[in-house]
C-alpha cells in the first residue's frame, strides 16, 4: 500500500509539472500572438496616423527634411480650407445620390434574381446560373472599353445615369443572397403556394425578413463601392457637376493652383475617409453576420 501510494503521489507530481509546463507554453504562445498582432496593427494604423497629423501641420513643417511625428502647431483651419477648396459639400451630395440610387436599384435586382434562382423552376436555370458565375472570372477592366463605347452611343456621358446603370447587376451579390435564400426550407414556399400566396408576397413577407443580415451586408458593401469608385467616374463623368468624391478630390487641389497645399489635401482626405471608418466601426458585425450566414447550410 505504501509503494502504491508513493507511485500515486509521484504521478500526481508529474502531472502537475506537465500541466505547469503546458500553461507556461500556452502563456508564451499567447504573448507571442498578441505581440505579433500589436506589431501588425501598428504597421496598418501608422499611415492613418501620419495622415491625421499631416492634416494639422503647416506647409513649412510638412516640407521639413526631418519629419516630425507630432505637429509643432496644430492647424485646425486646414479642415475648413479643405472643405471650401475641394467643394466637399457638392462632392458629398453627388456621391450620396449615386450611392443611394444605385444601391436601391441594385437591391431590387439582386433580390428578384436571387429569388428566381433559389425558388423558381424554369428551363435552363442551372446553366444560366453557371454562366453568370463564370463571368466573375473575367476582370472588370476588360469591360471598360465596350462599356464606354455603349454609354457614348447612348449619350450618357457626363450624367448621373452613366454612374448608376452600368453597375446595377452584381453576380457576387446575387450568389451571396441566393445561398442565403437556399437555407430557408422549401416547405415554407410550398405551403405558401398551397394557401394561394403569390411569389412576390412570399418574398416580401418571409424571405426578405429572414435574409435581412445578408441584405444589410450587401447594402453596406454597395455603398462603400460607390464611395470608393474612381476609374469609371473619372472616365465618363469628370465635369464639375457630376464629379464624385474620389476624382473630385484629386482635381480640386490642382485646378486652382499649381502649388499643392499638402496638409490641406491631407485634411480633405481625412474628411472623406471618416464616413468609411464610421461604417467599419459601427456596422462591421452586420457585414460579417451576413457573409457568414450565406456560407452556413441548415
Amino acid at each position: 500500500m505504501t509503494t502504491s501510494k508513493k507511485n500515486i503521489v509521484m504521478r500526481e507530481k508529474d502531472m502537475q509539472k506537465v500541466s505547469a509546463q503546458q500553461k507556461v507554453v500556452q502563456a508564451l504562445v499567447k504573448v507571442g500572438v498578441y505581440a505579433f498582432l500589436l506589431v501588425m496593427a501598428l504597421i496598418v494604423l501608422f499611415p492613418f496616423y501620419w495622415m491625421l497629423i499631416s492634416s494639422v501641420k503647416t506647409l513649412e513643417e510638412y516640407r521639413m527634411s526631418v519629419p516630425t511625428f507630432w505637429p509643432q502647431k496644430i492647424m485646425l483651419s486646414n479642415y475648413v480650407e479643405a472643405f471650401t477648396t475641394a467643394n466637399l459639400g457638392r462632392l458629398f451630395l453627388n456621391t450620396l445620390y449615386v450611392g443611394l440610387v444605385s444601391t436601391l436599384l441594385s437591391l431590387v435586382i439582386t433580390i428578384l434574381c436571387a429569388f428566381a434562382f433559389a425558388r423558381l423552376e424554369f428551363k435552363g436555370k442551372e446553366t444560366l446560373f453557371g454562366l453568370m458565375l463564370a463571368t466573375m472570372m473575367i476582370p472588370g477592366e476588360l469591360f471598360t472599353i465596350t462599356n464606354y463605347q455603349t454609354v457614348t452611343q447612348l449619350g450618357w456621358l457626363n450624367t448621373f445615369t452613366v454612374l448608376i446603370v452600368p453597375f446595377l447587376v452584381s453576380v457576387f451579390y446575387i450568389y451571396l443572397l441566393k445561398q442565403n435564400f437556399m437555407q430557408i426550407p422549401n416547405e415554407l414556399y410550398l405551403a405558401a403556394k398551397v394557401d394561394g400566396t403569390s411569389d412576390i408576397k412570399y418574398l416580401c413577407k418571409v424571405m426578405i425578413p429572414l435574409a435581412l443580415p445578408t441584405l444589410i451586408s450587401i447594402t453596406i458593401l454597395k455603398m462603400m463601392g460607390a464611395w470608393n469608385s474612381y476609374i469609371w467616374p473619372r472616365l465618363v463623368a469628370n465635369d464639375a457637376e457630376h464629379r464624385l468624391i474620389t476624382n473630385g478630390l484629386r482635381n480640386a487641389f490642382t485646378e486652382t493652383t499649381g502649388d499643392v497645399n499638402y496638409p490641406v489635401q491631407m485634411a480633405a482626405v481625412a474628411i472623406v475617409s471618416a464616413p468609411l471608418f464610421l461604417v467599419f466601426i459601427f456596422l462591421r458585425k452586420y457585414i460579417m453576420a451576413g457573409v457568414s450566414r450565406s456560407g452556413i447550410k441548415g
